[in-house]
């Protein structure tokens, strides 16, 4: 059965946050990504060939589209367990960020996210694609960071990167703990930052070299996400 125009013009309303919210749902593209979905998500449509590609939210139109359930928020924030690292988001607004460190989280083994509603939506399309899946394998948590790091237990180590932090290289890594990520402008909120107890530096190379001011926020959760996980196999 070909598309109709009201299935199309329901999957492009699901680019806005207020539609995605109001419906429930949220649109994947491309088979990899729907394949690693469908077990963790309710498919609701699945448009393949010329109809998809009518319906496709990227420049370069997917021949593949789905429609899927977003899951239940729940109730509460889950607390981190003594020896697991997770990753915070503080007010990551770029959508391509927000899903490239969820790939990076998936690929590091790190399987929770916590993020303030600073952050980009989960369900954006933009954030969908640059999960290229591990949106499935990967919970994200949303939640007044604030407040869940002072419900934490006083001993957890809570990270953040900073100008003035110790070099990652060179500081002592523990197993578990929490990585805090900031905003790409304005890095940490001055807020959270009363709540981070282990303050890092990703060092420039060579040092006194002049260079940019920092690094994409993508970027440096891969080197610090890198280095923790360098530690455990060495």
């Amino acid at each position: 059965m070909a598309i109709t125009r009201n299935q199309i013009k329901q999957i492009k309303s699901l680019e806005l946050k207020k539609f995605r919210k109001e419906t429930g749902l949220f649109v994947a593209e491309g088979k990899k990504i729907i394949e690693d979905l469908m077990p963790h998500f309710e498919l609701v449509e699945l448009y393949e060939g010329d109809d998809a590609r009518k319906a496709s939210l990227l420049d370069t139109p997917s021949d593949t589209v789905a429609v899927f359930r977003q899951k239940n928020k729940g109730t509460g924030t889950p607390a981190l367990a003594t020896d697991e690292l997770a990753l915070a988001l503080d007010c990551v607004q770029n959508p391509g960020n927000v899903g490239t460190i969820i790939r990076l989280a998936d690929w590091f083994g790190i399987e929770n996210i916590y993020m303030n509603e600073g952050c980009a939506d989960v369900y954006n399309p933009k954030v969908v694609q640059a999960t290229m899946g591990s949106m499935a394998r990967v919970k994200v948590h949303y939640c007044d960071l604030c407040q869940m790091i002072a419900d934490m237990p006083g001993d957890v180590p809570v990270y953040g990167t900073f100008l003035e932090g110790k070099n990652i290289y060179s500081e002592e890594l523990t197993k578990g703990g929490l990585i805090v990520m900031g905003n790409e402008g304005h890095g940490i909120s001055s807020e959270l930052q009363k709540h981070i107890n282990k303050k890092l530096l990703i060092p420039n190379y060579p040092e006194g070299r002049e260079t940019g001011d920092s690094l994409n926020v993508a970027i440096a959760t891969a080197v610090i996400c890198s280095e923790f996980r360098r530690r455990i196999l060495k």
